[in-house]
């Protein structure tokens, strides 16, 4: 740019020495912003620009999972978008590269269903739809069954090999057989004996590519060849957009679709909806014609949550359960937590009075002492449970409860603690609230632990649910403390937990 300038000024001062009328100062201004655009652009221009794009990255995406009903026979479910990773940051799975449903919810994406780290089965999503502004999917849920061992597989093949031999007997067996009439050896004599064709009998002639008659196979070979300059019709590459909005690049980020050879293979469906029923649809047809399970609504009381996870990788299950070495601890240290539950709450029970005493000459007496007062209300434990996070790691335990009641009376207790090295209970994180202020403060209930960041390492899950809505976090348990690492959106501010 420098140098631009100084041509510019030298410029004006040869433009002044020689006295040039005031007409000319347009054509020299204009040589010089020419001159001036042409420097930066010789100096830039790198050679051959390369058009080659990055791979995609390889995503991983969260969601939970709810249904009513049995395991085996859900009565509806719906797939609820947690968070998308990217390779370097947590989206939020609901609103992530949304068109204009999210890609978390995008058909045919495979969804692994996880207990405490291990599949239990799958659900493909077949379509998306918002509930009270948020995104949902719906779709197929499906058990995973026993892959078969190699033995079997051994077997297997031996069997069907078997009953193809004998089918292949059987046919034989049954084959009719074609005898030659007598005097039909030489087909040329007897061509040469039969009745001349009827000259008025119409007669079929196949026309070749080139348009040419090759009825008579004699003038085959005489047909003129295909001119060269013909065109011809060629059937494009299938890169455009499919029905659904998605596209086939392969520079577009994609979750796990679901391979058909193993859903034939190894999982068998577990809702079966009559195909027969009437269905109303309203403007286009839907291109899936897969069963799809009843929508779930709502929140009813009997709603159970999982864990479900997709991955373009094929990443082996990590479990979380956590072995005692005496099977006694796991007993002391819920006991401990209980206490503690007690203690925040307010509902610790007071100890006795101790019991007055007279003193006599000859013997000390005691007098009856008073009726202790009455119990707090009980604390009601939902779930205990506890985790190896990472492998090598110590024991992280979450407890859940709350007390009888209705309103402010019934109170709600998450605690996430740890054992000491001096066999007691550290409290690593807290959150006590009670029914009339959860829309303030909403309670947290555990769902499972997830490796959410594809690094063998698990968080917590917890939904935070209030009185009208809900919002879901993800809790990070490293060097002594649990920090939230993520959180959808919602209506509860980071105030609303201690």
């Amino acid at each position: 740019m420098a140098i631009g300038i100084n041509y510019l000024r030298s410029t004006w001062r040869l433009s002044s020495r020689a006295r040039a009328p005031f007409s000319a100062l347009p054509i020299l201004l204009g040589a010089a912003l020419v001159a001036l655009a042409a420097l930066p652009l010789a100096a830039q221009y790198p050679g051959k620009v390369s058009t080659e794009t990055k791979n995609a990255p390889e995503l991983r995406a969260v969601a939970v999972l709810e249904w009513t009903g049995d395991e085996s026979h859900p009565k509806a479910s719906r797939l609820v978008p947690i968070c998308v990773y990217d390779g370097q940051q947590l989206q939020d799975g609901g609103i992530y590269l949304a068109r204009p449903q999210p890609l978390a919810l995008d058909p045919e994406t495979e969804y692994k269903i996880k207990q405490n780290g291990k599949t239990v089965g799958l659900f493909d999503i077949a379509g998306a739809a918002q509930e009270q502004g948020l995104w949902v999917g719906h779709g197929q849920w499906k058990a995973l069954v026993a892959r078969p061992t190699p033995e079997q597989l051994a077997k297997a093949a031996k069997r069907r090999a078997a009953a193809w031999k004998n089918d292949q007997d059987d046919a034989d067996s049954d084959k009719p057989i074609l005898h030659r009439r007598q005097g039909s050896e030489d087909s040329g004599n007897n061509q040469a004996q039969g009745p001349p064709p009827d000259p008025n009998r119409p007669t079929l002639h196949r026309t070749d590519t080139s348009g040419a008659d090759s009825g008579n196979s004699g003038d085959s070979g005489n047909a003129p060849p295909p001119d060269p300059d013909r065109p011809t019709l060629q059937r494009a590459p299938d890169n455009t957009a499919n029905n659904n909005g998605s596209s086939n690049s392969p520079d577009q980020p994609k979750l796990h679709k679901k391979n058909q050879d193993d859903e034939q293979s190894y999982v068998t469906p577990l809702a079966n909806i009559d195909p027969n029923r009437p269905r109303l649809m309203r403007g286009q047809v839907s291109i899936f014609d897969a069963d799809v399970t009843p929508k779930l609504m709502g929140m009813p009381v009997d709603m159970s949550q999982q864990v479900a996870v997709s991955d373009a990788r094929n990443l082996p299950d990590h479990p979380w359960s956590f072995s005692w070495a005496n099977p006694d601890d796991e007993k002391k240290m819920q006991a401990d937590l209980e206490e503690i539950a007690r203690k925040d709450l307010g509902i610790e029970p007071p100890p006795p009075p101790p019991a007055p005493k007279t003193k006599h000459a000859t013997s000390t007496h005691t007098k009856k002492a008073a009726p202790p007062p009455p119990p707090p209300p009980p604390l009601l434990v939902e779930q205990f449970r506890v985790f190896e996070l990472e492998y090598g790691s110590g024991a992280t335990m979450v407890l859940e409860a709350h007390t009888a009641g209705t309103g402010a009376d019934e109170k709600f207790i998450t605690l996430i603690a740890q054992p000491d090295l001096y066999g007691g209970v550290t409290v690593l994180f807290k959150n006590i609230t009670d029914a009339a202020h959860l829309d303030e403060t909403p309670r947290m209930r555990l769902i499972d632990p997830v490796d959410a960041l594809a690094d063998n390492r698990g968080e917590l899950l917890f939904e935070l649910r209030g009185q009208t809505q809900r919002q879901f976090a993800l809790y990070r348990v490293l060097r002594g403390s649990a920090t939230q690492i993520f959180s959808t959106t919602g209506s509860f501010g980071e105030g609303g937990v201690e």
